[in-house]
């Protein structure tokens, strides 16, 4: 016979269960619908006992962002470096189309962190900001690069409005040195592979081209001819 698991095991491993139905109850039914009681029912477990865990739908929720942030950064961090540091162009692409791999492979990961808030729930930014700027940050890394080497076109980029320089700040703090630029250039781009991914997700994007393929490559390639000078990376 296998030995029995110990209590810090058997305490992972349900702490992973219930995070697991969790997802999958959010795929059926929606993060707004997410329920501590319905998970433990469908854990075969009692409410108290996933109390101990998780003491309310909040902090399950948080969990979810955290790990799903975590996920995404993985997936971005992995992207960038199978290029080497001088290959910006080839590490805008690379991470561009990782970003919708990952979408399109965790659509309900996705939505949780970028979509669809859950009612009443305010996630607490000293939890979920190191992960979500980790996140982030390989972008914003891809663009200082451009920066640093004078290969970024962004002369006439809009100065950052009065008032939130403390918040690069703070995003500065957790991601890295960046110049406020990149950090704002980093958040236009994403803004605009962001929309056309949530689009294609829900199935709102307009089919042009032979299909969503080109025309995600037709939009980064232009975010690169818009940002990147030409013959240089």
């Amino acid at each position: 016979m296998s030995p029995r698991p110990r209590k810090d095991e058997r305490s992972i491993n349900l702490q992973e269960a219930i995070k697991e139905t969790a997802w999958q109850y959010i795929a059926k039914y929606g993060a707004p619908a997410l329920s501590l009681r319905a998970i433990a029912r469908a854990l075969g477990i009692t409410a108290p006992a996933i109390y101990n865990y998780y003491p309310d739908r909040d902090a399950l929720v948080t969990a979810l962002i955290i790990d799903a942030y975590t996920s995404f950064g993985d997936a971005q961090i992995a992207a960038r470096d199978a290029f080497p540091e001088e290959d910006i162009i080839g590490r805008l692409h690379a991470i561009g189309h990782a970003y919708r791999r990952w979408a399109l492979a965790h659509p309900q990961r996705y939505q949780l962190i970028f979509g669809t808030p859950v009612p009443g729930y305010v996630a607490p930014m000293k939890q979920v900001l190191p992960s979500a700027v980790r996140a982030f940050g390989v972008l914003v890394s891809v663009v200082e690069a451009a920066r640093r080497a004078g290969t970024l076109r962004a002369d006439s980029f809009p100065p950052i409005k009065p008032g939130y320089e403390a918040a690069l700040e703070e995003w500065k703090r957790f991601s890295g040195d960046a110049d406020v630029l990149s950090l704002s250039v980093a958040l236009l781009i994403w803004a605009r592979v962001h929309g056309m991914v949530s689009l294609e997700i829900a199935g709102s994007l307009p089919p042009f081209g032979a299909g969503v393929d080109a025309l995600y490559e037709y939009e980064i390639t232009s975010i690169e001819r818009q940002f990147f000078r030409e013959g240089e990376s």
